[in-house]
Parts: C-alpha cells; structure tokens; sequence
C-alpha cells in the first residue's frame, strides 16, 4: 500500500501551468494596481492560480468526467463572481469597480483555461482584457463617462 506517492514529472508540469496563470494575469493586475487601489498586483494573480489549481486538483482526482469538470467551472464561476462583486462599490448615483469585477472573473478563466491546457484561450483572454482597460478607459473619460479620480 503506497501512503505517500509523489511524481515529480506531474510537480513540473503543475509548477509550469501555475507560473503561466500568474505571468498572464500581471499585466491586467498592473492596470488595475495604477487604476483602482480595490484590487491589483496580488489578487488577480492569486485568482488566477487558485482557479488554475482547482481545475488541476479537479482533473487529478475526477479525471475528464464531463459532469464533474462542469460543477468545478461553475462553481469557479460562482465563487469568483463573488469576489469580484466585492469591488463593486455605489457611492450616491455612482458605481463603480464594475471593471475590476469583470477583470477578476476574467483571471479566473485565465487560470483554468491554463489547466486545461487551452493556452490560446487564455493568452487571448488576456489580451482582449488588458487591451479593453487600457484602450477604452481613455475614450470613456473622453466622453465624461469614467471618473477622472478613478478610470474603473
């Protein structure tokens, strides 16, 4: 009976996906590090990899079953959702951190998009959403829409 096993192979292979998932998310955490002091540099790369890990964790010990990867993607989504909510803020008539919040959910599906190995999907959703906060924030405070305080 084997009590503890560990594969180094496999340690290399998760180490590798979890240092991508981070690198990903740096850029659009920098963004939201300069924007907005609600969330940046340390949660959207910890969103990313603690998304990355559970889905690692997911298919080491249910395997592809279909029915059990889909609970953990939508309960990523669920807990994620959350989290981002929590930098939505309503001062008066104003909201705002609705961008970060997308961000955060954003970095989730980073994060599991790595594990899954579709690294196409998360080197454009990476992309598409720190190419979205850095070129559209600057035409939203042209039309008055965004808060020259903060551009979220």
């Amino acid at each position: 009976m084997e009590v503890f096993r560990f594969d180094w192979g496999q340690f290399g292979i998760d180490l590798l996906k979890l240092g991508i998932a981070f690198l990903l998310t740096l850029p659009i955490a920098w963004e939201r590090e300069q924007s907005t002091r609600i969330m940046g540099l340390r949660t959207f790369p910890l969103v990313a990899v603690a998304s990355c890990g559970y889905v690692l964790i997911a298919l080491a010990v249910i395997g592809a079953s279909e029915d059990g990867q889909a609970r953990i993607i939508q309960g990523l989504m669920s807990g994620i959702g959350f989290i981002g909510g929590g930098a939505i803020l309503k001062e008066g008539v104003n909201v705002r951190g609705t961008a970060t919040a997308a961000s955060v959910w954003t970095t989730g599906a980073i994060g599991s998009a790595i594990a899954y190995s579709r690294y196409e999907i998360a080197i454009l959703l990476s992309l598409v959403n720190y190419l979205t906060l850095r070129i559209l924030t600057p035409i939203e405070r042209q039309t008055g829409k965004a808060d020259q305080r903060d551009e979220d």
